[in-house]
């Protein structure tokens, strides 16, 4: 499994979440006060509970279907496609919601292609990846995942965790590999 499945992430790894995020919350009124804070009660300003309600109001509309690219993940990502053979397994705390997780599978096919994702887990908005990493303990799969307790999950799995560098977890101290960007990922799968 490990020479042809890439286990990967989607919000801040292969889409843009927050950039869409912002511009949804834009639009429904809401002014960015703190933009380098990932936390989104202290960006807005707003409560903890009306954030996650927010943040579900937004995973379950129809915007989660046009998010784009995040840095240069649509390139590398179908380079790793169609160059070298990879698939790819999507692991995703988005919305357990079956539309919003169609509109995921659209989107993904849309922006890297309709053969690039052989599957597409969508978990509950906020939900641990534990149980879905477990399923591939010990492949040595590449595991690619921006939230630095996902990434140390992987490590335990016995998987090649990669962290995608954001604001947000410039202070890992962990085992995972930081990226800055698909070029370095590209680089280190295919040497």
């Amino acid at each position: 499994m490990k020479d042809k499945v890439i286990l990967v992430d989607c919000d801040g790894v292969l889409l843009d979440w927050v950039y869409s995020f912002d511009r949804w919350m834009n639009r429904e009124g809401f002014v960015i006060r703190d933009k380098f804070d990932y936390d989104c009660a202290i960006r807005y300003g707003i409560p903890k509970q009306e954030v996650k309600k927010l943040i579900r109001y937004f995973n379950e509309s129809a915007s989660i279907g046009f998010l784009p690219p995040f840095r240069d993940a649509m390139y590398y990502v179908k380079q790793l496609h169609e160059k070298h053979g990879f698939v790819f397994h999507c692991i995703t705390s988005m919305s357990s919601d079956p539309f919003a997780q169609k509109l995921r599978e659209t989107n993904l096919a849309k922006v890297f292609g309709e053969t690039v994702f052989e599957k597409v887990i969508c978990l509950d908005c906020g939900a641990d990846k534990d149980d879905e990493l477990n399923k591939y303990s010990d492949t040595g799969c590449y595991w690619i995942e921006d939230k630095m307790e996902n990434a140390d999950v992987g490590i335990e799995c016995g998987l090649d965790s990669i962290l995608m560098s954001h604001e947000h977890n410039t202070n890992y101290e962990g085992d995972a590999l930081v990226v800055n960007n698909w070029k370095e990922i590209y680089e280190k799968i295919v040497g």
